[in-house]
């Protein structure tokens, strides 16, 4: 097998989903993400079609003709990892911004509408046995289709009620984002049994340093 990691299936891929919403997920597929040296959680494109099965933006019978068309396009799926990593933190870039109260960069929201441009033009209605729906359209094979929904659900959270609960995490080099919906919105980790428990020790240690001395 030729595109990326060799002999990886999608099975040997694992996501946590704390983001309350498919496109802050997909950001969080970096570690330590807004630290200077960020861990990459899609070494290679298998790992981004185990990310898209996972979070639900394509099937299995989708994933499975993916890997099967990657081998055949190692290069397509060299540079469909690519543009996905460049879309992550596009995502990153705008939400944390709004995390922060701050108007994201005018660069970051044009790259966001490029993308939504493309997309949008894949999207149906279509009528089904329990009424209208949605429906992706167009190449069953193409090698980003696990992107499509992630940009829809960008431009959805933008326009969405819930925009205001969106919140990065209070560890200062996690950098994941996720919605505040506790029911007093004061949830500050992604975590609390990661990020939360590391800071709850932080404070222990530091106020036990402080008796010491």
């Amino acid at each position: 097998m030729k595109i990326g990691m060799p002999q990886t299936k999608v099975s040997d891929y694992e996501f946590l989903m704390r983001g309350g919403w498919l496109c802050l997920d997909f950001a969080n597929t970096a570690g330590s993400h807004a630290s200077d040296h960020p861990s990459e959680h899609l070494p290679n494109y298998m790992a981004l079609v185990a990310w898209g099965l996972q979070a639900n933006a394509i099937d299995e019978r989708e994933a499975k003709r993916l890997v099967r068309e990657a081998e055949h396009r190692p290069r397509e799926a060299t540079t469909v990892l690519a543009r996905a990593r460049a879309l992550r933190e596009v995502i990153y870039r705008i939400f944390s911004a709004i995390a922060a109260n701050e108007s994201p960069n005018e660069t970051d929201l044009k790259s966001l509408n490029a993308a939504l441009a493309q997309t949008f033009g894949r999207l149906r209605i279509v009528l089904t046995k329990d009424g209208f729906s949605w429906a992706w359209a167009g190449d069953e094979d193409a090698l980003d289709r696990m992107l499509w929904p992630v940009v829809r659900s960008a431009a959805e959270l933008l326009v969405s009620e819930e925009l205001n609960l969106v919140r990065e995490c209070a560890n200062d080099t996690c950098g994941w984002l996720f919605l505040d919906r506790s029911k007093n919105h004061s949830r500050r980790w992604c975590d609390m049994k990661d990020c939360g428990n590391v800071a709850k020790a932080r404070r222990y240690y530091q106020r036990h340093k402080k008796i010491d001395k």
